[in-house]
């Protein structure tokens, strides 16, 4: 895909549905100064054979697993050692985490009880993230596997049904489990075309998604924006 010279820096945007949006991480990033390159690998976009002409990537999350054998799966997988081999900021959301995890060599997996996160829930800050930033009690969740913590890794955040929530790994790659970048507008259309999953064993109720944002959300929000700089830093006018 043919690049176009921008005026601004650009982060490397990875969706998996043609719904899919970047949500609050989008509008942070471009309120920080970046610009955007979105890229859905499942609908045929490629990816960049090298990450120079970028100040960083997203990969976020999406219905399949990192486990499934469709080819966009392998082959975004595989391209995760771009952003490692350049040593290039690199955020992976849910399933961008698990991807990250996999080609780490370690194990993306559902809970041996079939037990699913998908509502709020607690969430504990490690020594080592609290010594990055404060982290919030509470966060939003929607999944049905969780992951080992890749070697060499750092565990920044655990919870009691998948212990493994966020990391870092190296100088600049970090993944987390929960997601921190929906607006309302998502929360909505998640809680009424995932509805059938809150049958399943740990779920919570559609109303406890939109009655916990009331509550938490805000934290969650603000962590969200403390996290993005941490990361990426702001874009030079």
């Amino acid at each position: 895909m043919p690049t176009t010279p921008r005026s601004r820096p650009t982060i490397l945007v990875v969706l998996h549905q043609e719904t899919s949006s970047p949500g609050r991480v989008g509008h942070m990033l471009l309120e920080a100064g970046f610009e955007l390159d979105i890229r859905r690998p499942p609908l045929g976009d490629g990816l960049p054979e090298t990450l120079e002409g970028h100040a960083g990537a997203v990969v976020f999350g999406g219905p399949m697993s990192a486990n499934d054998g469709d080819e966009f799966v392998r082959r975004e997988t595989a391209w995760l050692d771009i952003p490692l081999k350049e040593n290039r900021p690199f955020l992976g959301i849910c399933l961008g985490a698990q991807m990250l995890v996999n080609h780490l060599g370690g194990k993306v997996e559902g809970h041996d009880e079939g037990l699913v996160e998908i509502g709020w829930y607690p969430l504990k800050a490690t020594e080592a993230g609290k010594k990055l930033m404060h982290w919030p009690e509470m966060v939003y969740q929607f999944h049905r596997e969780g992951f080992s913590l890749p070697k060499e890794a750092t565990l920044l955040a655990t919870a009691e049904t998948y212990p493994n929530q966020a990391f870092r790994y190296g100088d600049n790659a970090w993944g987390i489990q929960f997601h921190g970048e929906l607006t309302r507008a998502m929360m909505q259309r998640w809680v009424v075309h995932g509805a059938q999953r809150f049958e399943l064993p740990g779920a919570q109720p559609g109303r406890d998604h939109l009655g916990g944002r009331l509550i938490w959300d805000m934290h969650l929000k603000r962590w969200l924006g403390e996290f993005l700089q941490l990361i990426f830093g702001k874009a030079s006018r």
